[in-house]
C-alpha cells in the first residue's frame, strides 16, 4: 500500500464520521478522513443526548474525538478540505482532494459517506440572529430546555403539522408560522387548535430581541406574537456532485438508500449519518451509526458475517 493509498476513506468529520474512523483504526484499516469543517450544526451553542457529553458545544465535541484519534497512527485526519471528485477504477475509488478543485489524489478499497447534510432556512429576515441560540431545528435535542415557554414553530413544509404536534409535548402554549406558505391543510390547523396550537398564516415581517434571544414574531399585518424561544424546520438535501457518476441510490427526500448495515447499492461505498436515510439524526446516534457501519466494512473486507 503507498503512501496515498488507504483501506478506507471516510469523507465527513461530524460524530459519523469520526466514529466509524475510531473502530476503523482500532480494527488496524488504514484510514484517512476527509473533513470540509463546516458543520450544520456550527450555529448551535450546546448539543444535547450524547451520554457522558450532555450540553458540550458540538465543536468541543469534534475536537476530543480528533484527538483520541492521533492516538491511531494508521488513522489520518485531513481538515479544511473537500473531496472534489470520487470516482471508480477497477477495484479501488479514486478521490481528488483540494479545497475546490482537485490537487491531489488518493485511492481507497472503500469509501464511507458521511457528509451529513446541508441546510436552508426559511426565508425570514434575520432568523440567522437567532438560530442556535432560542431558535432550533431539533426537538429532542432542546426542546427540554424551553420546556413549558411560549413558542414558535416556523417552517415553510408539508410535515409541519406533524412537527408541532410533537414539540406540543414540551410545550402547550406553541404558535406554528408558515411565513404565506400553504402547507398546513385546514384540517390540520382544526386538528392543532383543538391541542391548543395556534397557526399563523401570514408572513413573517421580523423577528424581534437581542443578542440572540427571540422575543417575539412580528407579522406582516402587523400582529405581534410574544415568544421566548423555539424551532425552525429547515430543508436539507445532501451535497453530493463530487460522486462523478457513481450514482447510489437516493429516497425521496435525497438521502443515501442504504441497507441496515450502511451498504449503499455500489459496492464498496456505504454510508452514515444525517446523509443516509432517514436523515437527521441526534449526535449520539450518527455516531452510533459510524461504529456498526466501520464493523460491516471490516467484516466485508474478510468475507465474513459473524456478530461483534
Amino acid at each position: 500500500m503507498t503512501d496515498s493509498s488507504y483501506d478506507v476513506l471516510v469523507i465527513g468529520g461530524g460524530p459519523a464520521g469520526l466514529s466509524a474512523a475510531l473502530n476503523l483504526g482500532r480494527s488496524l484499516m488504514r484510514v484517512l478522513v476527509i473533513d470540509a469543517d463546516r458543520p450544520r450544526n456550527a450555529a448551535t451553542l450546546n448539543s444535547h443526548g450524547f451520554l457522558t457529553r450532555d450540553g458540550i458545544p458540538p465543536h468541543e465535541l469534534r475536537r476530543l474525538a480528533r484527538e483520541e484519534l492521533t492516538a491511531y497512527p494508521n488513522v489520518e485526519v485531513r481538515s479544511r478540505v473537500v473531496v472534489a471528485s470520487l470516482s471508480r477504477e477497477g477495484d479501488v475509488f479514486v478521490a481528488g482532494i483540494g479545497r475546490r478543485e482537485a490537487t491531489s489524489t488518493v485511492t481507497a478499497r472503500t469509501v464511507l459517506l458521511a457528509t451529513g447534510l446541508r441546510e436552508t432556512l426559511p426565508d425570514v429576515p434575520n432568523l440567522r440572529g437567532f438560530y442556535g441560540m432560542s431558535l432550533f431545528s431539533c426537538a429532542a435535542c432542546d426542546a427540554w430546555d424551553l420546556r413549558d415557554r411560549p413558542l414558535a414553530l416556523i417552517g415553510e413544509s408539508v410535515d409541519l403539522a406533524d412537527r408541532a404536534r410533537l414539540i406540543a409535548r414540551w410545550s402547550p402554549q406553541l404558535t406554528v408560522f408558515t411565513n404565506g406558505a400553504d402547507v398546513v391543510s385546514t384540517a390540520e390547523e382544526a386538528e392543532l387548535a383543538a391541542a391548543g396550537i395556534a397557526v399563523a398564516r401570514h408572513p413573517i415581517a421580523e423577528l424581534v430581541g437581542e443578542r440572540g434571544k427571540l422575543e417575539a414574531i412580528v407579522l406582516a399585518d402587523g400582529t405581534r406574537v410574544d415568544l421566548d424561544g423555539g424551532f425552525v424546520r429547515p430543508e436539507w438535501d445532501t451535497n453530493l456532485a463530487f460522486l462523478d457518476g457513481l450514482s447510489p441510490a437516493l429516497d425521496g427526500s435525497g438521502h443515501l438508500v442504504t441497507d441496515r448495515s450502511g451498504r449503499t447499492d455500489v459496492p464498496g461505498l456505504y454510508a452514515a449519518g444525517d446523509a443516509a436515510a432517514p436523515g437527521p439524526q441526534q449526535l449520539i446516534v450518527a455516531a452510533g451509526a459510524g461504529a456498526r457501519v466501520a464493523a460491516v466494512i471490516v467484516h466485508d473486507a474478510i468475507g465474513v458475517a459473524t456478530a461483534h
